[in-house]
């Protein structure tokens, strides 16, 4: 049994056992041959809201005992009427629809049992008192019963809201965490591909020429510190700004600074500046853009720097010593394509063991209805194709008025 019934279940009794000590200390049944009989009808209320139809039944029953045995009318009787009440609220259809009809043939029973006993027109005063009881108790238990299935129903939908809710809360944590993770496999891979790219050149190189070494060792620090800038604005997301941190030994806390204002995140017009820092690295490298540039919707600008960025990296990892790379970007009316292309031995190297990477760039292609192709050129090496589809240009005024 739940808390609420539980509950219910020890108010109605409580209410009874007042009720039944109201009956008796009215001295309507204070004999020992009707006190029994008062308890019999007054008692079943107690279960009247948890097992509505098994009390109505109970009530009921200790009614038609009480006509068997000839009794007139008592104070505890009134909880025939409660009882109907409470079936016409709490309980089904069928047991409410009975329990009317049983009211109404109790009350024609109590008429006859006072014709006899009494006069005609005592008779047919209990009859319209006791008819018109029972159909107003039903009534009021009939539109209580519609606004208890309203209140019902309004606490289920409430329900079903706040568990959506959490559904749509749980699936956008869950959709952030999988954009903040591309991310930062983005960032730390590639950083990582230039890091183990300058160390092993410059360890080779060291031996034979030193200033070689020195430029390796400045690229890697550059790379690093701009990776470790890259993760702390992605994490910075993931901060709040009242967060604090172990203070002195004694246990006391200090507030953490405020975090600094996070970057803007790349978009295509950085493509420049990761050419530059992949050149940097010791690749041949070309950028080539073809088309009339324009204005991106939200998000594209940051996947065409990431799909770019992942190639690379898998150009640093796969391709082998001294590859040529091409970056190609061509506008055209329906979008825009990016095609990343080397003449390396990435074709034919073995895998690393992640398998992440042309996954995570199709993802992002998926996002924005676009399309990824990745595989061995013709002749060597290896391509990275990527086509998002954008909306048609706007017509300048020019052509309009043309």
């Amino acid at each position: 049994m739940s808390d609420r019934r539980a509950q219910q279940l020890v108010v109605d009794a409580g209410l009874a056992v007042v009720l039944l000590g109201c009956v008796l200390v009215g001295g309507f049944g204070l004999g020992a041959d009707t006190s029994w009989l008062s308890a019999l009808l007054v008692l079943p209320l107690a279960a009247r809201r948890v097992w509505p139809t098994g009390s109505a039944v109970a009530v009921f029953t200790a009614g038609l005992l009480q006509l068997a045995l000839g009794r007139q009318l008592q104070l505890a009787d009134v909880a025939v009427l409660v009882a109907l009440y409470s079936v016409t609220v709490y309980g089904q259809r069928t047991a409410h629809v009975v329990a009317i009809a049983g009211a109404l043939v109790g009350s024609a029973a109590s008429a006859v049992l006072m014709w006899r006993q009494d006069s005609g027109t005592v008779a047919v005063t209990v009859y319209v008192v006791l008819t018109t009881s029972s159909v107003a108790a039903w009534a009021l238990g009939l539109v209580r019963r519609i606004r208890v299935q309203q209140l019902e129903a309004l606490h289920e939908r409430a329900e079903r809201l706040e568990r959506e809710n959490r559904q749509q809360a749980a699936i956008a944590t869950a959709t952030e965490r999988a954009r903040i993770a591309r991310e930062m496999h983005d960032v730390v891979a590639h950083s990582l591909s230039v890091i183990i790219a300058q160390a092993d050149g410059g360890r080779y190189a060291g031996a034979h020429d030193p200033a070689a070494a020195v430029r390796s060792l400045s690229v890697i620090a550059e790379t690093g510190r701009a990776a470790l800038a890259d993760m702390r604005a992605i994490l910075g997301v993931l901060r709040t700004p009242d967060s604090t941190r172990d203070g002195p030994p004694d246990g006391e806390r200090v507030p953490q600074a405020a975090p600094a204002e996070l970057a803007p995140q790349p978009v295509d017009a950085d493509l420049d500046a990761l050419i530059s820092k992949t050149r940097d690295a010791g690749l041949a490298i070309s950028l080539v853009r073809v088309g009339q540039a324009r204005a991106l919707p939200p998000g594209v600008g940051l996947t065409l720097y990431r799909i770019c960025q992942e190639a690379l990296t898998n150009v640093l990892k796969h391709a082998g010593p001294g590859p040529s790379v091409t970056v190609m970007l061509r506008w055209s009316p329906g979008g825009v394509d990016l095609t990343v292309t080397d003449d390396g031995r990435g074709a034919s190297a073995s895998s690393d063991g992640a398998g992440q990477g042309v996954l995570g760039m199709r993802e992002r292609a998926a996002m924005f209805d676009g399309t990824l192709t990745a595989g061995p050129r013709a002749g060597g090496g290896f391509a990275v194709h990527a086509h998002l589809p954008l909306p048609a240009p706007r017509a300048t005024e020019e052509d309009e008025a043309t």
